[in-house]
C-alpha cells in the first residue's frame, strides 16, 4: 500500500484529525514560503531583520520598510487554493476538529473555515496592533496611511509603534493560543503536518503532543522535515494536488 493510500484509510477511520500548517500550503495561492527553494528567506538572508522584535523597535528604518512589504503584500491579492478548500470539505465532513497554522494569511478562514477551528499560532497580518497600549485596528484601515505617504504610522490612540498582529522573532508568543494548539494536537487520532518545515518551535512540537498520545503522525511537504523518521507517512506529492486527493477518497468512502 503506498503512503497516499495509507494516509487516505487513517484518514477514513479517525473520527478526530488536526491539522498543522505552515506556508507551503499558501504557496499555490501566490504566497512565497520562507525556508523553501524559492523562498523569501533563501533568496534574501537579509529580510529576517524585518522578522525581529528588537529591531523592529529599536530602528526606524526596519519600521518603514517592513510597512512598505506590508503594503506590497501578495496576502492582498491571494485566493484560497484546492488545498485550503479541501480542509473546508474535510471540516463538513465532521472528521477534523483543529487547524493550526503558522500562516499569518487569514486563507483558511476566507475559504470557509470555522473561525473557531482555526488557530493562528502566529498572529495575522490582517490587523494592525499597537506594542504600547495593545489597541487593534483592520490592516486595511492602515495601509491607506502608507499609500498618503506616512512611512512609520503610529497608534491613534496613544502615539505608540504599530505593528501587523504577528508574531516576530523574540516576540512572546500568546499561551492561551498555544494551550489551544496543544489540547487539539493531544485530543486527534491523527495528526497531519501540511506545508511546514517543523523547524520552528513551539509550532513544530505539537507533533511531538500528537506522538505522545499515540495519533499517527502524516507529513506532507515537499522538502524533508526533522520529524519525517516519526511519521507513519511522508508524502512529497505538491500539496495542492494530494490533499483534495485524499478528502476526495474519504467523502467517497
Amino acid at each position: 500500500m503506498t503512503p497516499e493510500a495509507e494516509a487516505a484509510r487513517w484518514l477514513e477511520k479517525a473520527a478526530a484529525v488536526a491539522v498543522l500548517t505552515g506556508a507551503g500550503i499558501s504557496t499555490d495561492s501566490g504566497i512565497p514560503d520562507f525556508r523553501g527553494p524559492q523562498g523569501v528567506w533563501t533568496k534574501n538572508p537579509a529580510a529576517q531583520s524585518l522578522f525581529t522584535i528588537e529591531n523592529y523597535l529599536a530602528d526606524p528604518e526596519v519600521r518603514r520598510q517592513a510597512w512598505r512589504a506590508r503594503l506590497a503584500s501578495p496576502v492582498w491579492e491571494a485566493e484560497p487554493n484546492a488545498a485550503h478548500r479541501a480542509l473546508v470539505e474535510l471540516e463538513a465532513d465532521g472528521r477534523l476538529t483543529a487547524i493550526l497554522t503558522q500562516n499569518i494569511d487569514g486563507l483558511h478562514q476566507r475559504a470557509g473555515s470555522a473561525a473557531e477551528r482555526v488557530v493562528e499560532l502566529h498572529g495575522t497580518a490582517r490587523w494592525a496592533a499597537c506594542l504600547d497600549c495593545g489597541d487593534r485596528a483592520p490592516m486595511p484601515e492602515v495601509l491607506p496611511r502608507i499609500e498618503a505617504g506616512e512611512d512609520d504610522p503610529s497608534c491613534l490612540r496613544c502615539g505608540g509603534i504599530l505593528k501587523s498582529a504577528t508574531i516576530s522573532f523574540g516576540q512572546r508568543l500568546d499561551q492561551d493560543v498555544i494551550a489551544s494548539a496543544v489540547k487539539a494536537a493531544t485530543e486527534c487520532e491523527l495528526f497531519i503536518a501540511i506545508g511546514t518545515s517543523l523547524t520552528v518551535h513551539p509550532a513544530a512540537g505539537l507533533c511531538d503532543c500528537a506522538l505522545e498520545v499515540g495519533a499517527r503522525l502524516v507529513i506532507v511537504n515537499a522538502e524533508p522535515t526533522p520529524y519525517d523518521r516519526y511519521a507513519h507517512a511522508v508524502l512529497r506529492e505538491p500539496i495542492g494536488e494530494v490533499l483534495p486527493r485524499l478528502v476526495a477518497a474519504v467523502r467517497r468512502s
